[in-house]
């Protein structure tokens, strides 16, 4: 006769220890709150299976595995309410123990018997509410543990490239790098060690289900940090980043300033031979960096923040943050950079808007934008002692509108300005504005205006002043007519 397969004993207990030490230990949860948590779970069990008003206690002994559950009724003779009462004839039956009305009957749950007393399908049910309790624990401590730490430099490992993310594990938390984030030079594989600052942590939002950390390696902080790790007299405080200016992974700008006069800002950030800086340029893919100490003096901080471009001189109009710079001839590219990028950097790190003016600049006869201007507007012009183009684009506008309207004199700076390669000058069209407030605010007429200069106003604008007279327009045309035969 084939002997009966004995199966092997489990140690319940045992293993209940292992998997709570387990839990605790990956899911970083306190072991009392774990312990909350299953007690919590084993009540909603008792309360489903047993009615809300049923009477129960539970003991959750993590230290010894156990997990037993009391629920106590009252024996009487006529049951008025299942949940906590229970006839004698109903516990003979059911234990084959005999007892009296009055007395407490209590019927113990234990591991063994729990599937037996509560069914597989609550059971598993309940499996399922305790693993959704630990998982939102789990996404809650996450959060609280990096939300303080946004700002904090870490080191992870990238563990799958996708095209508009970079996944990133540390301490087995999966993170975020996204595309805008990256340098955009740089291209990191699948195993490379990363190292980015905590941009961001979101409550939600990750892949998982937990939360959506993110990482950046081009934001202007982690510069920053960088230069702390690196740079001992900035993280003891002796020195100070005051501004960053930044196009990551092409070039940077950094204004540093010192406490101690006897610290040179700049040096120690370069370090010997150059050695902390290289070391931060090749954190971040060899982007070039530009050390600049800062100065309280906004037009010489204005003129470092555009090294290595030497300039003349910086003229400042500090209520609109702007500036124009006088630069040498020799020095504009330099100063304007390769595609603008260094007077791009320049005014973000100062916070002024720059307009680049050429030393000396070349000029021009006024007498080459006749044809642009007209010959009664021209002749106005030499009446006033304006021959060249830049003598006219420095006019006074209020001087100007005698004969000219605001939409004429933009347009024929425009017209100069296209040939000596410059912009507006903000300043200037903000002057002409109240010079055009002023006059639309006074007479109607303006008594020191000439005739010939009305005449020319009127031929500019024959939309807005039309000749009343057709026998006088027809005067004024026979002798332009005559006057322009004479002159050739």
């Amino acid at each position: 006769m084939a002997r009966r397969k004995v199966k092997p004993k489990v140690d319940n207990k045992k293993l209940i220890i292992e998997a709570f030490n387990e839990m605790a230990r990956e899911k970083s949860i306190d072991r009392d709150l774990l312990q909350g948590i299953v007690e919590e779970t084993l009540s909603l069990m008792v309360k489903k299976k047993y009615g809300l008003e049923s009477n129960f206690d539970i003991i959750v002994n993590m230290e010894k595995g156990d997990i037993e559950i009391y629920l106590m009724k009252d024996v009487v003779d006529e049951v008025e309410n299942p949940e906590t009462q229970i006839t004698p004839q109903q516990v003979l039956e059911s234990t084959g123990e005999e007892m009296e009305a009055g007395d407490e009957y209590i019927e113990e749950i234990t591991l063994e018997n729990i599937a037996d007393s509560f069914g597989r399908r609550l059971v598993a049910q309940a499996i399922q509410t305790l693993n959704q309790r630990i998982r939102d624990v789990e996404k809650d401590n996450i959060y609280e543990e990096y939300a303080k730490r946004v700002g904090e430099v870490i080191i992870g490992e990238i563990y799958q490239v996708r095209p508009n993310n970079v996944l990133v594990m540390h301490n087995k938390i999966e993170m975020r790098l996204p595309r805008e984030e990256q340098i955009p030079t740089e291209r990191l594989k699948k195993n490379q060690q990363v190292k980015a600052i905590i941009k961001e942590v979101r409550r939600t939002g990750g892949a998982t289900g937990l939360p959506d950390i993110i990482l950046s390696r081009s934001d202007d902080q982690y510069m920053a940090r960088l230069f702390e790790q690196e740079i001992p007299e900035i993280y003891d405080g002796i020195i100070e980043i005051r501004a960053i200016a930044r196009e990551p992974g092409e070039r940077a700008k950094v204004a540093v300033t010192s406490f101690d006069e006897r610290v040179d800002p700049v040096g120690a950030c370069v370090g010997m031979k150059g050695i902390r800086i290289h070391a931060i340029v090749r954190e971040l893919n060899n982007e070039n960096i530009d050390i600049i100490e800062w100065t309280e003096d906004q037009r010489l901080f204005i003129a470092r923040a555009l090294s290595p471009a030497k300039v003349r001189d910086v003229q400042i109009d500090a209520e609109n943050r702007q500036a124009t710079v006088i630069v040498p001839d020799d020095q504009v590219s330099l100063a304007i950079g390769k595609q603008g990028q260094n007077v791009r950097l320049a005014t973000k790190l100062t916070g002024f808007s720059l307009s680049l003016v050429k030393e000396g600049a070349e000029d021009i006869e006024l007498i080459e934008f006749r044809e642009e201007l007209g010959r009664v507007t021209y002749d106005a012009l030499i009446n006033m002692g304006v021959d060249t183009a830049r003598e006219f684009m420095e006019a006074d506008p209020a001087a100007l509108l005698g004969f000219m309207t605001k939409d004429r004199i933009i347009e024929v700076r425009g017209v100069m300005l296209e040939e000596f390669e410059e912009r507006e000058d903000q300043r200037y069209l903000r002057m002409l504005d109240e010079a055009v407030a002023e006059r639309e605010a006074g007479p109607a007429s303006t008594a020191d205006v000439t005739d010939d200069i009305a005449e020319s106003y009127a031929e500019d604008t024959p939309e807005v002043y039309a000749v009343e007279d057709e026998g006088e327009a027809d005067v004024a045309e026979e002798e332009t007519t005559g006057t322009e035969q004479g002159d050739e």
